[in-house]
């Protein structure tokens, strides 16, 4: 018999989905309400990326005095040579910011931020009850709505199927993500796929509303409210199965296909590959207009690395990289390099992939904001002191982001600016005209420094 624990396990949202109501309040906007949606694409890697590795090679010695002592300025990035792992990228540099300088101390650091980076509080070693508020991506979801709202992928610790995610459509909420191509495609894609497994879905959540339903006779307080939550998030999850079976006509031009080795993990499969056919299905998603927000999870301590060049027959370990621990003879430096290098990669597909899909008077590019940055910081052992981001962002964004290095003041200086400050940034731009997002820096307000607010350089 199957139970209502073992069916939410099964279904495309899992477990985890049951309380998603916030972000699906505004499912079934009028089409075009917004007019071309706007889309962001968070990509969180582990391990730190150290400021140095991301700033331009040939910065003149007047900047490059600035960066050493890490006081503030800009330099245009069409007249700089970019590292060697951004290299990749070199053909997309107008639509490049490098912004350094942005401090995390209000996030968790050290080995692993969990749901913190993205919300900007303390997740206490990833306890439900530390997530404190909607997580950014979620956020901005909610700004442009779309049948899925949001949409979390993961590589972190080799796993797979629907798995604990670290984004938060609530406070004391915990995501739920796709952690393999294979079944991130299968529920994406699921009324394309087997759309007689989707309105078998939709009965059985009618039957679990009902009985819902007939359980708060008596209940009070936040036990009430938190089944009524439930109840709103299963309503909302048949409107939305019923809408998707609607459109599989039209989703099936986008299904991406996927090679049997590299969607589920096979033995054969390479990391570069397996990120590959993660990517197929997040650009896939994002042109069938599934979700126009996405947090990927690339990799963490935990996820296991093979076929980088020079280590093609190695499997390497993040952790032991970080401590520079060589694998294969390759120096743990140049490992952590060819890493950022695969990454890179997969930024410049959905770059180049988007551009080729008209959207207006341009591309789907032009609408969409990609952010590479470490989820712990500036180093292995992050300290929250510096999290460098690389931002691509289209024509069309919302924000000044066009070949632009800037360092911004370091923490405990006049103007300096926190996590929180780039968020708010990211949503002041795009229509929450939030005070500030996240919470504030200690330091910051020992010394009764200003830290609320957008970065006024970057608004557009």
């Amino acid at each position: 018999m199957l139970t209502r624990k073992d069916f939410l396990k099964t279904t495309a949202l899992g477990l985890g989905a049951m309380a998603l109501a916030p972000s699906f309040n505004q499912l079934f906007a009028a089409p075009g309400s917004q007019g071309v949606p706007k889309r962001f694409i968070f990509i969180r890697k582990s391990s730190g990326i150290r400021p140095l590795e991301i700033a331009p090679l040939d910065l003149s010695d007047h900047h490059k005095t600035l960066d050493g002592k890490k006081s503030p300025f800009e330099a245009d990035l069409h007249k700089l040579t970019l590292p060697d792992w951004l290299r990749g990228l070199d053909a997309h540099k107008e639509h490049m910011t490098i912004l350094q300088g942005l401090s995390a101390k209000m996030s968790e650091n050290v080995h692993w931020s969990f749901s913190s980076v993205m919300g900007c509080f303390k997740s206490n070693r990833n306890t439900l009850s530390a997530i404190k508020r909607t997580t950014i991506d979620f956020e901005l979801a909610k700004l442009f709505p779309s049948p899925f709202g949001h949409v979390e992928l993961s590589f972190a610790g080799g796993r797979t199927g629907i798995v604990d995610g670290y984004s938060a459509p609530a406070p004391q909420t915990r995501n739920y993500c796709y952690a393999d191509p294979e079944t991130a495609r299968n529920e994406l894609f699921k009324s394309v796929l087997s759309p007689e497994a989707v309105n078998s879905d939709n009965d059985m959540l009618s039957f679990l509303q009902s009985k819902e339903g007939m359980t708060l006779s008596g209940i009070e307080g936040h036990e009430r409210r938190r089944q009524e939550m439930q109840i709103e998030s299963i309503d909302a999850i048949r409107k939305r199965n019923a809408e998707l079976i609607n459109m599989s006509e039209s989703l099936a031009a986008f299904l991406p296909e996927i090679a049997p080795v590299h969607a589920n993990g096979g033995p054969n499969a390479s990391t570069p590959e397996k990120q590959a056919a993660m990517t197929d299905v997040l650009i896939a998603a994002l042109k069938a207009g599934l979700t126009n927000v996405v947090t990927y999870t690339i990799d963490d301590l935990g996820t296991p690395i093979t076929g980088l060049p020079g280590n093609e027959t190695d499997r390497v370990g993040i952790h032991p990289l970080g401590h520079d621990e060589a694998f294969g003879g390759v120096p743990a430096w140049k490992t952590r390099e060819q890493i950022r290098i695969s990454h890179v990669n997969q930024v410049k597909k959905i770059i180049e992939e988007l551009k080729q899909v008209p959207e207006g008077n341009g591309s789907m590019f032009d609408n969409t904001m990609i952010m590479y940055f470490p989820e712990n910081g500036e180093t292995h052992h992050g300290i929250g002191t510096e999290s460098p981001f690389l931002i691509m962002a289209g024509d069309n964004c919302n924000l000044d982001c066009s070949g632009r290095y800037i360092r911004l003041p370091y923490l405990g200086n006049e103007g300096h600016k926190t996590l929180g400050n780039w968020y708010t940034t990211l949503l002041n731009a795009h229509g929450n005209s939030i005070e500030h997002y996240g919470d504030l820096d200690a330091e910051m307000s020992r010394k009764k420094l200003p830290q609320t607010g957008p970065i006024r350089q970057l608004m557009g």
